[in-house]
């Protein structure tokens, strides 16, 4: 019996799984799924999957006939994910523990490899490219976002101000340092990716926005804490943490009012390669 056709529908399972699709990876993963070359019987692979997204939706998206590999170093999202291709009933995916700088696949075995927001957030971009190039058959297809160097722009003018003003030179320099480690602009990535023997098809540039009454709104958001804060606070001394962000917080209310609302920007790009 075909699966839509067996009467399995149960939205209680469902319902602890749902969000699939997080607001963050959204938008960019939205716009990777319609530059995605769908064909039958191909190999994939999926760098960064976090919790599923967009593993997922590319295998159902291509179906049975091919095989789709999901490779992710966060233990706790890849049993999660586990879940979902469970409950889902998807049975095309493999999952690899493990990080992008060593996929674990054989040379020019992959058809198809993407990257939702994930490649500018491994330890070793170069190697992973290395690492693209071997896998990949050629002519095949490599897509990925990130999001740019000027993401969140209002917050960084706002905390690099307030360290200014305190005559933390050196913790402005780490900052602009943090930014070009986890943003690499656009020129750098197509010119490792074209030393790697890929050619840029597309480049689509976008940009969404994260909106909030406030700075401590913003500052208090999940996400922000779960994702940013951490990495935001060991740019900072650690005795004066507290300090700067009282700061800032009062530096972004004082926008927000002005404004009407806070907004951070979220520019991005697509990167639609193929292999020579």
């Amino acid at each position: 019996m075909k699966k839509y056709a067996e009467d399995d529908y149960d939205l209680a399972k469902y319902a602890d799984v749902g969000d699939e699709l997080p607001i963050w990876s959204a938008p960019f993963g939205l716009k990777l799924l319609d530059y995605i070359d769908y064909k039958l019987n191909i190999s994939a692979v999926d760098i960064g999957f976090g919790t599923g997204f967009p593993l997922t939706e590319i295998a159902m998206r291509l179906g049975n006939s091919s095989i789709v590999y999901g490779i992710d170093p966060w233990k706790e999202a890849v049993e999660r994910t586990k879940k979902k291709l469970e409950i889902f009933g998807i049975d095309n995916v493999t999952i690899i523990d493990g990080v992008a700088e060593s996929i674990p696949l054989k040379d020019n075995s992959i058809d198809l490899i993407t990257s939702n927001n994930g490649t500018n957030n491994v330890n070793d971009i170069d190697q992973v490219f290395r690492e693209c190039a071997r896998i990949i058959k050629k002519k095949g297809q490599f897509v990925q976002t990130m999001n740019l160097d000027t993401s969140m722009f209002e917050f960084y003018d706002t905390l690099k101000k307030t360290l200014a003003e305190l005559g933390l030179q050196k913790e402005i320099e780490s900052v602009n340092q943090h930014i070009s480690q986890k943003r690499p602009d656009v020129k750098t990535i197509t010119y490792k990716l074209q030393e790697n023997g890929f050619r840029i098809k597309d480049l689509e540039y976008d940009q969404f926005n994260y909106l909030f009454s406030d700075g401590t709104a913003m500052l208090n958001h999940y996400f922000i804490r779960i994702a940013f804060m951490g990495s935001w606070r060991k740019l900072l001394p650690v005795e004066s943490v507290e300090k700067i962000f009282d700061i800032i917080e009062e530096k972004l209310n004082q926008q927000a009012q002005l404004l009407g609302k806070l907004k951070l920007s979220i520019p991005f790009v697509l990167i639609n390669a193929t292999k020579e």
